[in-house]
């Protein structure tokens, strides 16, 4: 049994290792430790990999989308804050940026699904542009310390833990089991700063 274990970790060892760095990230992101995003860059270059080998193609652009904007957040919690204030505040989303997100991630998923759908031969192209379309958006919200995102958040790593499940990827299903709790905590720690503001 140990060898079966030892043997499917190293058939898996990049899935696995993106697996532990994708947690630390996630710790030092409900933190508001800038260091989340080296994290965060470092498991998307993995998973970009992991995810080709799947032929989750939508998540796998994901990844990529995931590199840049971890360098555009590590940049933007570093200098993005107000002139009296370099530290970047959590914040609420306003009702008009609110309307604008949905309509953005509405033509995402109506784009990533179309090109899911005629151009791969992903096994469940509709769930995988929800996915990845939300996942844009949320990730763009988090860079901006916007504390919605965690709620988006607890859904999309709810609809990705099935999918992994469904591929097969069961160290990635363990990651978004954890994804889907921190998201939890990651809100109401960041709730918290919020009513100190």
């Amino acid at each position: 049994m140990l060898n079966e274990i030892f043997l499917w970790i190293n058939n898996h060892f990049i899935e696995v290792l993106g697996t532990i760095i994708g947690i630390l990230y996630i710790f030092l992101s409900i933190k508001q430790n800038i260091w989340c995003w080296p994290a965060g860059l470092i498991t998307s270059l993995l998973y970009v990999y992991v995810f080709f080998i799947s032929k989750f193609y939508a998540d796998m652009g994901l990844q990529v989308y995931y590199v840049f904007v971890s360098i555009y957040g590590w940049y933007f919690w570093k200098y993005g804050g107000t002139k009296n204030n370099i530290i970047v505040k959590v914040s609420t989303t306003s009702f008009a940026l609110g309307i604008k997100l949905f309509f953005i991630n509405a033509v995402l998923f109506g784009f990533i699904a179309f090109i899911l759908v005629k151009y791969t031969d992903s096994p469940l192209p509709y769930w995988d542009a929800f996915t990845t379309a939300l996942s844009i958006v949320a990730t763009w919200m988090l860079a901006r310390k916007i504390i919605e995102h965690w709620i988006l958040w607890v859904l999309i790593d709810s609809v990705s833990l099935a999918l992994y499940f469904y591929k097969e990827l069961y160290s990635t299903v363990i990651l978004f089991a954890i994804y889907t709790v921190l998201a939890i905590i990651g809100y109401l720690a960041w709730r918290k700063d919020l009513k100190k503001i």
